[in-house]
């Protein structure tokens, strides 16, 4: 949803390089609009017992026409450590090719300035160039060496060539970097004057690790992107959540990646594409997802459009039963309250409980997160409770987006599927 606003050690990041001499494609299936292909570096397989997961992601939607001969340095949040590091880039809503001539990852040391030694060469099929045609992505060649979980990975990427609408992810609440000409294999800041809010074409980083080993997929919007939330802090929920995973014992699920977009709905596009049409590309094209907590409705609700619960239900069977027909859990989070926020009224109100309801005592879902439970306030549980509330009486502050994480129950995370 969409606030009315103006607008430790090198080598435990990154050790050596792997690059494959070879490609292969792969087009992957969509729902209601398509879904990029995705072309993938081929390596050598896996070893016994160990796959991709994703680390960090984030949804695209389209953006302002993008430049060419510029350099984008995006700084990024893993959950999950481990191996064989891939990067997938993404013209997913360009409208012509774009070539991304040199890559690079490293570890942050602070602003745009990374540790030395540590900013490495990405490939894409044993080459350093590749271009990327309209509606697609691609995804490197792994890295040979660890990745941290926890740390502050630095994509650093040249485009040589672009034109029309560029692909990204507009409210990034974290710090990135840009500049002229092409820096990426610079360690230090001097050339990266340029700082933006928001990250672009870059929209996953995953990691190789034991087959136990799985992610979930936060599908929101404002909420779950982080808004009201402190900038450059990763006090989005989803962060909150991927700290309590990490430091768990006995669960399996470690990998979070956030694919929230402000002012999205479930039903229909606008502020980026629908839950509905967005579900391939942004999460079951996503390697290791164990599980979708799916948190979105309040922008369907609040809109005045005749939206019914029936409406709102039908959106989410879809959902649920395409995410298991790819055999993966799906959570439930309950729809916070609104009260105080312009569009609140009691007709929208009277959806946003029949929605929860759905959500609570169905059965058809394989866990609940009862986000309303934990925020409302026991003086009016059509409120946020103050101590919770961002300011807007819609967005949570980040006492609440903790709050939010602390109502997942770790084990609901991974069902029989």
């Amino acid at each position: 949803m969409r606030r009315r606003y103006a607008v430790g050690l090198v080598s435990a990041l990154l050790v050596t390089l792997c690059a494959p001499a070879t490609a292969v494609s792969a087009a992957s299936s969509s729902g209601d609009a398509p879904a990029p292909r995705t072309h993938s570096a081929a390596s050598a397989p896996s070893a016994a017992g160990r796959h991709q997961v994703i680390t960090w992601g984030a949804s695209m939607d389209r953006q302002g026409e993008g430049p060419r001969d510029r350099s984008y340095r995006a700084v990024v949040r893993t959950s999950v450590g481990g191996t064989g590091v891939r990067v997938r880039l993404s013209n997913a809503f360009g409208d012509q090719p774009v070539t991304f001539d040199s890559v690079y990852a490293g570890k942050r040391k602070e602003g745009a300035e990374l540790v030395g030694g540590s900013n490495r060469p990405l490939t894409f099929g044993g080459a350093g160039s590749v271009t990327v045609p309209p509606g697609e992505s691609v995804v490197s060649d792994p890295l040979s060496g660890r990745l941290a979980a926890q740390s502050d990975l630095v994509v650093s990427y040249h485009v040589l060539s672009a034109g029309g609408p560029s692909t990204g992810h507009g409210m990034a609440m974290q710090t990135s970097y840009a500049t002229a000409g092409n820096h990426t294999a610079e360690e230090s800041a001097t050339s990266w004057t340029d700082r933006t809010g928001s990250w672009y074409y870059l929209d996953a980083v995953s990691v190789e690790t034991d087959r136990d080993t799985g992610a979930v997929v936060a599908l929101g919007d404002s909420i779950t992107d982080g808004w009201q939330s402190s900038t450059d802090t990763n006090r989005r929920w989803p962060d909150y959540l991927s700290r309590r995973l990490q430091s768990a014992t006995g669960i399996g699920v470690k990998g979070v990646a956030n694919e929230g977009i402000s002012g999205n709905k479930v039903l229909a596009d606008g502020a980026g594409q629908s839950a509905l049409n967005r579900l391939q590309r942004d999460v079951l094209s996503q390697p290791g997802v164990r599980t979708v907590l799916l948190f979105e409705g309040i922008n369907d609700i609040k809109a005045h459009s005749g939206v019914t619960v029936d409406d709102m239900i039908a959106g989410y069977r879809e959902i649920v039963e395409r995410a298991h027909a790819a055999g993966k859990c799906v959570v439930g989070g309950t729809v916070l309250p609104f009260k105080g926020w312009s569009e609140y009224d009691p007709e929208a109100e009277a959806v946003r409980q029949g929605v929860n309801a759905f959500i609570r005592t169905s059965g058809e879902l394989d866990g609940v997160a009862d986000f309303d439970r934990m925020l409302r306030s026991p003086y009016d549980q059509e409120k946020l409770l103050p101590v919770f509330d961002g300011g807007d009486r819609l967005h949570p502050n980040d006492k609440g987006m903790q709050a939010m994480a602390d109502a997942v129950d770790l084990k609901s995370l991974r069902c029989d599927r």
